[in-house]
């Protein structure tokens, strides 16, 4: 396993601005489809809410995609992730800089990692696997220059 980054305070780390790079991958790890973006973190009444918004191509589509969640801080360095609707996404630990989780949707599973790799670069994985899905999803964020 690489190294790994120890994030002691979540907001202080994630505020601000980063560029992501996601990969849509088959379960064979063929490439099915990307998303290049921008994601923002924002402290708000306490939460810490996470925006993207970016250009997805998967297939012959190409077109507009957003997402918000709010990382609700438990403790430092750890934080309840809800998807903007209120429900509960996943619990999150980053104080030895990795983390992985799983979320049950459905009868599908999302498998989930996280892994800081420094203080301008981290990145997320999702494998799902189910009946109605069978694809991991990989972002890559890093911190735009400047």
């Amino acid at each position: 396993m690489d190294e790994c980054f120890p994030v002691p305070d979540l907001a202080a780390h994630f505020a601000g601005e980063w560029r992501l790079d996601r990969e849509i991958l088959t379960a064979g790890g063929d490439p099915a489809g990307e998303v290049t973006g921008t994601a923002t973190f924002t402290e708000e009444d306490g939460v810490l809410v996470y925006r993207e918004a970016g250009e997805m191509r998967l297939g012959a589509y190409t077109g507009p995609v957003t997402r918000t969640l709010h990382y609700r801080p438990t403790a430092p360095g750890r934080a309840d992730v809800h998807f903007d609707h209120g429900g509960f996404f996943h619990a999150v630990d980053l104080r030895a800089g990795h983390w992985t989780t799983d979320h049950p949707c459905r009868d599908d599973l999302y498998r989930g990692s996280y892994r800081v790799l420094d203080a301008r670069r981290w990145r997320q994985e999702w494998a799902v696997r189910g009946p109605a899905k069978d694809h991991v999803i990989v972002t890559r964020f890093s911190r735009p220059p400047g």
